[in-house]
């Protein structure tokens, strides 16, 4: 059994391995996604592949659309020579129940994979066709939070941003930049409309992929790379839209288990890979049932029926209140908060940790007791029912297999979205945040867990994350076991707006997330008894 387009038309084989295959003709789809491209998509790795991607397959199966999506990379360009490109594209979607079992079907609305590599010359040139397509809808991004930073800690541009910004539109090599560059070929080539639409999990999101991509514009203007009509083109909201949106599946790492079972039925050349970058990524992706996307309706040249395969399509304020209720309470800050305590617990499943009494509690006082009391009940989704589910269902699931190393990638770009809005919440509501114990512990625990140190003292391999050595630098001289060590180290994190949004001393909280940081480098077993203490 090979994962092709020729290997699956014998349909028998894989029906009969339990494994549901597209009930339409994929090279037609293939065909028609060439000739005329609608769908955009840039990041294209595992959530991308399951749930995006079921969703277009979705649409197609019932005759709602007739073309797949272009897939673009900017980042990984092994994803698309490894794991695209040998497979005609196709990709096999793993569902991970509750109980066990498995739902196995192969995805095929990936019309066409390109490489946003300016350096090649051929594909450039067919990026920029597809993007001058007037039959271009919508170009949607799974690029995680770090693909939005323009700007360091500090608030200056990163190297590649200000190489992005220096070089212009033909060198453009950052995703935003890239975007910006076609965004001008566009403009040029008869200013169509079109929305840009970010599916990921950050605050805002359009309005982060918005901001971003007028900041490159202007630099572009002042260097004389773009004109003046280009900047009142993206600024023009009958032209070009950034719909805000919130999207929700859990979607581990491919799993090893499922590479086996998957090649127990007969499946060829199946095994997960890394690459170069660190892209774990596989021919197949598995992730849970649970799924929602919130999309604000704002298509000035036409969208897919995306209401048609379950996404909600509404209005902003609905969005900014889903996004709100999961993003900065009811899921995403749990699993930051955990899961560097689990790593410093010695967890490597988050399932295993959320079954630790002392995390489990962590988890209910940042969801029930800290987080509802601030949350904007959207309409749409019951935000206690939905953080039952994420607690008793979801993240619960010994099958998911999600591992708390691949929760805490970048978790420097998350800890200020996914606490920095309920501590202004409560600021704003109690004139401080004082009160917050959850939040706080995660915030220490978050500090503590840059030490690299677990609760006894033995070094870990913490996630991969850009800004680590720049955070470390001010934990230098901070030592495990001598807690007078600490001698204002953390201000200068706890004060950065750039990181929180705010100065955590004058949100009333930073003081007291030093003093919890404090008790957790007293020496071994710290982190538990101070976890213990405060959680009582």
């Amino acid at each position: 059994m090979k994962l092709s387009v020729e290997g699956i038309t014998d349909r028998d084989v894989w029906e009969h391995a339990g494994i549901t295959l597209p009930g339409y003709n994929v090279q037609n789809i293939y065909d028609h996604t060439r000739m005329e491209p609608r769908w955009l998509h840039f990041g294209i790795g595992n959530i991308f592949r399951n749930f995006v991607g079921g969703i277009a397959d979705r649409l197609i199966a019932e005759g709602d659309i007739d073309t797949g999506i272009t897939c673009a990379e900017s980042f990984d360009f092994e994803i698309v020579d490894r794991i695209y490109r040998p497979f005609d594209n196709l990709s096999i979607s793993v569902i991970l129940n509750n109980d066990g079992t498995t739902d196995k079907k192969v995805l095929a609305p990936f019309g066409e994979v390109i490489k946003a590599d300016f350096q090649n010359a051929g594909e450039w040139k067919r990026l920029m066709e597809i993007f001058t397509a007037p039959s271009l809808q919508m170009v949607s991004f799974t690029i995680t939070e770090k693909g939005y930073s323009l700007t360091g800690l500090d608030g200056k541009y990163s190297n590649a941003a200000q190489r992005d910004i220096e070089q212009g539109p033909a060198k453009a090599t950052g995703v935003i930049a890239v975007v910006t560059a076609m965004l001008f070929a566009r403009y040029q080539d008869g200013s169509f409309p079109i929305s840009l639409v970010s599916m990921d999990n950050c605050s805002h999101n359009g309005r982060r992929l918005q901001e971003a991509v007028w900041t490159i514009s202007d630099e572009w203007e002042k260097r004389g790379y773009v004109d003046k009509g280009f900047s009142k083109y993206i600024h023009d909201a009958s032209k070009v839209t950034f719909p805000w949106t919130m999207i929700d599946k859990i979607t581990p790492r491919p799993s090893k288990k499922i590479a086996e079972l998957l090649k127990g039925l007969g499946i060829e050349g199946i095994d997960p890979i890394e690459t170069g970058k660190k892209t774990f990524i596989a021919p197949f992706s598995n992730a849970e049932r649970t799924q929602y996307l919130v999309i604000e309706d704002d298509f000035p040249n036409g969208r897919p029926p995306l209401e048609k395969a379950g996404v909600y399509m509404t209005d902003r304020k609905t969005v900014d209140k889903s996004e709100k209720m999961k993003v900065n309470t009811c899921l995403n800050p749990i699993h930051t908060a955990l899961c560097t305590y689990d790593c410093m617990l010695g967890y490597e499943l988050f399932s295993d940790g959320l079954r630790d009494p002392e995390l489990a509690k962590l988890a209910d006082t940042i969801g029930y007791v800290e987080g509802l009391p601030v949350v904007e009940n959207p309409g749409i989704i019951s935000p206690k029912a939905f953080l039952d589910e994420v607690l008793q269902i979801r993240m619960s699931n010994p099958y998911l297999g999600d591992t708390s190393q691949r929760i805490g990638v970048d978790i420097s770009q998350m800890v200020g979205i996914r606490f920095g809005e309920t501590i202004k919440s409560y600021v704003k509501k109690y004139g401080s945040a004082e009160k917050l114990t959850g939040i706080a512990l995660a915030i220490a625990g978050w500090l503590r867990y840059l030490l690299e140190l677990d609760d006894q003292g033995k070094h870990f391999n913490p996630a991969p994350d850009p800004m680590l050595p720049e955070l470390q630098k001010y934990l230098k001289g901070v030592r495990f076991g001598k807690p007078e060590s600490l001698e204002g180290q953390l201000h200068p994190i706890l004060s950065n707006i750039n990181i929180f949004g705010s100065d955590l001393y004058s949100a009333g909280i930073g003081t007291r997330i030093e003093r919890m940081f404090y008790e957790e480098i007293q020496g071994p077993g710290a982190v538990r008894e101070t976890l213990k203490k405060y959680l009582r």
